[in-house]
């Protein structure tokens, strides 16, 4: 299928990819994804398990969707970070050892995603940045954590969390999670977008090598670059993954 070159503009060789700039507010950001990026009711569908929702995050679950865990966020629609906020985020020292504003009500040092979002607006940025924010099923969301993307043996299915017919599996042993076949492209592409844009973001060797392969097994689709043509509008930023996929297919 052909996707017209006019939904991302070429980025030039000689222009160094930018991240998000122009929003350090995640509230903000989720509020955009509900007003300006889902917007058609075929694309309002979440990330792992294609779950229908509305214009008020009202999640439709998907015939044969179970959980055993997290039961009270399982209709609950949440901004799921593709890249997990702990992965970018222990590369600043206020998530690791926290900084002198961070400090509860009672004198007592805090330090963590919360602190790193009080004391560093660079992090604020990356963490409200749009390309990396997909809908999900709260239940789903919180299950995966900051769980790495693998391909999972079959031999060891009895340590799986499963979410009945939602194919996304959660390895509760090793702290690995294997998204459905749908979603792997687009997770993919946005790991090798944050690393393009993100000095302080490093992808380890294996799992650039799982998303390089992911990103060729499955191709980029006509809704990824309408997507992408979105969020560069509001966000200001070119996608340099998406521009070239999108410009060559």
């Amino acid at each position: 299928m052909l996707i017209s070159t006019s939904l991302l503009p070429i980025v030039s060789v000689a222009q160094t990819p930018q991240g998000n700039t122009t929003n350090p507010s995640f509230n903000k950001a989720k509020k955009i994804m509900q007003k300006q990026i889902y917007t058609n009711s075929a694309d309002m569908k979440t990330i792992y398990c294609g779950a229908e929702f509305n214009v008020n995050k009202y999640i439709t679950l998907p015939a044969g969707f179970t959980t055993e865990v997290y039961k009270k966020r399982v209709k609950r629609w949440e901004a799921e970070h593709v890249v997990p906020a702990e992965n970018f985020g222990r590369s600043f020292t206020e998530w690791r050892e926290g900084a002198k504003v961070c400090v509860d009500s009672k004198g007592k040092p805090f330090k963590g995603r919360k602190c790193a979002e009080k004391a560093n607006k660079e992090y604020r940025l990356m963490q409200s940045d749009l390309y990396n924010l997909y809908p999900a099923i709260g239940a789903v969301n919180a299950a995966r954590q900051n769980y790495n993307y693998v391909m999972l043996p079959k031999t060891a299915s009895k340590d799986y969390r499963s979410f009945g017919s939602c194919n996304m599996l959660i390895d509760k042993k090793d702290r690995d999670a294997q998204p459905p076949e749908h979603a792997r492209g687009v997770i993919a592409r946005t790991y090798m977008y944050f690393a393009a844009v993100y000095p302080k973001y490093k992808m380890s060797s294996q799992q650039r090598q799982l998303m390089t392969v992911w990103d060729k097994q499955y191709p980029v689709t006509k809704w990824e670059c309408q997507r992408a043509a979105k969020i560069q509008k509001i966000q200001g930023n070119v996608n340099p993954i998406l521009a070239a996929r999108c410009k060559n297919s």
